[in-house]
């Protein structure tokens, strides 16, 4: 007799057998009908049908599908504040290659059995920073830039600002959001997001306390290695001069001692234990250099930085580098172009951004690299051209009539004093050069010269059998040019005591922006001698003799 629990289950068991059995070509012939071709049936990417199609046909399809629409001007709002931002001028665009492969990727076959199709997000590429840029102008009105915490200096005190938090556009959030909605919304909501620094104002007067403040309260000791002073001072000034605590965009404050501020404010200290390369360059390109030593002032300043939070007695060790002489090129050299004959230095204040100090710059910039053939005579107007506004010269005081006057290209009298001297202490023949009206302190008196163009010149001519060559370079507070050519003489200047001294009168001029004080200087007449030797003996000497006028004491009323 037949078990009746058996007949029960064997009866569904059948029936499951045979309905599998049924089932598997049919899903098979689901599959096969679904994976037809390298991207699945149903497929679609931005309503573009890729579905049964080879990844070759698969491309072509989606860049025909997306043609029209990918160089239409993309809608966005900011705040309410609608733009347009063209898809080419940011970078907008669809990977085609990357977005098939993502489709021929996405295999599932029963979407196919059951008629499902399956819509494939495209991969979608854009320029952060230009799309960041293209939105700049639209976000302006809701942008509020952040305060950035900050230590400067005072003298020896440190004055903190306190950071305080910004709003504006996140780049990255608007480089997801448009890749997300382009091709999907009419119109893209772009998020402003506060930005608030890093740094809180507790944190910055932490800073103060424990870096700032401990960093000028005493010099540090510099030991060097080898060199011939023994070592040097870090001063107090020169730690405020350097230590740089800036916050970066993020408004995080990264102390660190700047080094070209550092050997700045260490110039006279270096000058005592270093032998520094003298270099000849054209614009950008290094021509030559006699090799030297000079102390690693790039790994002084890490080691200093280090020191700053103790107490005093503070001392850090510093080591000499040796700089490699570097070949004169071939060409230089056939033209005699291989030492440096002389150099000279002048020195001014207000850094840079003052408009006397660009000036200087400026014909610095211009006058850089250029050489003169034996023979031949080089006038500073000839060379430059005119030097107006459109040449990047901005107004600062000039002497016209006898007193001190804004004019365009104010400065350059300082250039050409120093081109003048670097020329006369190499021994180079003076063909025309005129001293200031008044007296300068910063100048040496009768060995200096003025200029104005097109009228007053400096020139000067190449009386040796080789060429020379004009190197100059500049800092935020000095200019120097060099000659570098075959040194003939050993050039000093002998000068006589001065006479017909004269002394100032006080001249009051109309209040107005043409007006600038002055204090005043004393008139009088000077002989200098400029004197060549050759081995030690003297062998001929040239006199030169100016009468400096007495410079009025301006007051403005």
């Amino acid at each position: 007799m037949a078990n009746p629990f058996t007949s029960r289950f064997r009866r569904p068991v059948i029936a499951g057998v045979i309905a599998a059995a049924v089932a598997l070509p049919l899903v098979g012939g689901g599959a096969a009908y679904a994976y037809a071709g390298d991207v699945p049936r149903g497929t679609t990417v931005l309503g573009v049908d890729l579905g049964g199609k080879s990844t070759e046909q698969a491309a072509r399809a989606l860049r025909d599908g997306l043609a029209a629409r990918e160089d239409q001007p993309v809608t966005v709002t900011i705040s309410g504040q609608r733009a347009t931002i063209e898809p080419d001028a940011v970078g907008l665009a669809v990977d085609v290659d990357g977005t098939v492969d993502r489709a021929a990727r996405s295999r599932n076959p029963l979407n196919a059995f059951f008629g499902r199709g399956q819509d494939v997000e495209p991969v979608v590429q854009v320029d952060r920073d230009r799309l960041a840029a293209a939105l700049a102008a639209p976000a302006a009105a809701v942008t509020r830039a952040a305060t950035a915490p900050a230590i400067r200096f005072d003298g020896l005190t440190p004055k903190p600002t306190h950071p305080t938090a910004g709003r504006g556009l996140d780049p990255q959030r608007s480089a997801d959001v448009v890749t997300a909605g382009w091709l999907r919304r009419d119109v893209i909501e772009i998020p402003v997001v506060d930005r608030q620094p890093a740094m809180t104002a507790a944190d910055v007067d932490a800073m103060v306390t424990q870096l700032a403040r401990p960093a000028v309260a005493a010099p540090v000791t510099v030991r060097l290695s080898g060199g011939k002073g023994g070592g040097l001072t870090v001063s107090r000034q020169a730690i405020a001069k350097s230590l740089v605590l800036t916050g970066d965009a993020g408004g995080t404050i990264t102390p660190r001692v700047d080094e070209a501020k550092l050997r700045g404010a260490l110039r006279s200290a270096l000058k005592k234990v270093e032998r520094p390369p003298q270099t000849a360059s054209v614009p950008g390109t290094v021509l030559a250099s006699t090799g030297g030593t000079v102390v690693d002032t790039a790994a002084l300043s890490r080691d200093l930085l280090g020191v700053l939070p103790k107490a005093a007695p503070r001392t850090v060790d510093a080591g000499l580098t040796t700089v490699a002489a570097r070949p004169i090129p071939d060409e230089l050299a056939r033209q005699g172009i291989r030492e440096q004959v002389s150099s000279f230095t002048t020195y001014f204040t207000g850094g840079l951004s003052a408009p006397r100090s660009s000036n200087i710059a400026t014909i610095a910039r211009e006058v850089d690299g250029a050489i003169v053939p034996p023979g031949e005579t080089f006038s500073l107007n000839g060379h430059t051209g005119p030097r107006d506004y459109a040449q990047g010269y901005q107004d600062a005081p000039v002497i016209l009539n006898g007193k001190l006057v804004p004019g365009v290209g104010g400065g350059v009298s300082q250039f050409t004093t120093t081109l003048f001297n670097a020329t006369y202490y190499a021994g180079l023949e003076d063909v025309f050069h005129q001293p200031h009206g008044y007296y300068f302190s910063r100048y040496p008196s009768v060995i200096e010269s003025t200029i104005f163009y097109p009228d007053l010149d400096f020139e000067f001519r190449n009386d040796s059998d080789h060429a020379v060559l004009i190197d100059t370079s500049y800092t935020e507070n000095s200019v120097t040019v060099s000659i570098w050519g075959t040194k003939r003489y050993d050039v000093s200047t002998e000068w006589s005591p001065r006479r017909d001294i004269v002394k100032p009168a006080a001249q009051k001029l109309p209040k107005g922006p043409t007006c600038i004080a002055t204090e005043g200087s004393e008139g009088f007449t000077q002989d200098a001698w400029r004197i060549f030797r050759q081995g030690g003996k003297e062998v001929s000497r040239e006199k030169f003799t100016w009468r400096y006028d007495a410079e009025p004491r301006f007051t403005c009323e």
